[in-house]
């Protein structure tokens, strides 16, 4: 088993502040497939590993700087 000291779980009330995502639209953007889907944490718990959404976070600006240097 491997141990991963520097990845934290993320609840969705930290998911959603960290994205600026509302509930509806981060649950739409995992069913599309556009964002990271959730862990199971217990029968009624789910999170997200850290790193994934930094990474996804870290590709949202990519793009959307990339789409600016395109457009000038």
């Amino acid at each position: 088993m491997k141990v991963i000291s520097d990845i934290a779980i993320l609840r969705s009330p930290e998911v959603r502040r960290r994205t600026g995502l509302s509930r509806s639209t981060l649950y739409a953007k995992i069913k599309a497939g556009e964002f990271p889907a959730s862990i199971s944490l217990g029968d009624r718990a789910v999170g997200w590993p850290s790193n994934e959404i930094d990474q996804w976070i870290a590709e949202r600006i990519e793009a959307s700087r990339k789409s600016r240097q395109e457009a000038a």
